[in-house]
């Protein structure tokens, strides 16, 4: 089954009102409705579901969006072409200032430290085979092994000096 098409730009204009200070949406009121529409759902925060997964949601022309996206549509006029990126990593945080466009690889490079994670630092772990702390990075689709340290904290500078290098996200990691 076909995906149901994105709003038209229009639409989300006509529909909702983007409040760049707080990262809320809100209803707009409406002509085309009934008028128990308007009193019940008008001047209210539209998308305030939180999801799972940390983002908001909500329902447009009976298509289920993402808040941050169709703030980026809203703002910048087309839909985004890749991914929007929540800069401090709070899923629900969309103020305009929290929110960029970037490819999948530039999203990467600004993630949170897994929860799995157990060295602290994202690319570090202790290998039991040779007895020392492992430092790598994944860049541009390629893993590259850093080295092995005898010390956890020179493998963790030899991975923040990879990240620093490689141009990654003052924030990823954290």
């Amino acid at each position: 089954m076909a995906a149901k098409p994105l709003p038209d730009i229009d639409t989300l204009h006509q529909l909702l009102r983007y409040e760049p200070e707080t990262g809320k949406l809100f209803w707009k009121e409406r002509d085309d409705v009934r008028p128990e529409w308007n009193t019940r759902w008008a001047g209210k925060e539209a998308f305030a579901t939180t999801r799972a997964n940390g983002y908001k949601r909500g329902c447009i022309v009976k298509r289920r969006l993402y808040a941050h996206r169709v703030i980026m549509a809203m703002v910048n006029g087309e839909w985004p072409p890749e991914e929007v990126d929540h800069i401090n990593g709070v899923k629900d945080d969309n103020r305009l200032c929290n929110l960029r466009l970037v490819t999948k690889s530039e999203n990467m490079r600004n993630m949170r430290r897994p929860s799995r994670n157990t060295s602290g630092c994202i690319g570090v772990y202790w290998d039991k085979g040779t007895q020392k702390w492992v430092a790598q990075i994944r860049a541009d689709g390629r893993k590259k092994c850093l080295g092995y340290f005898a010390r956890k904290a020179d493998a963790i500078a030899a991975r923040k000096d990879a990240e620093a290098e490689l141009g990654f996200h003052e924030n990823h990691g954290r």
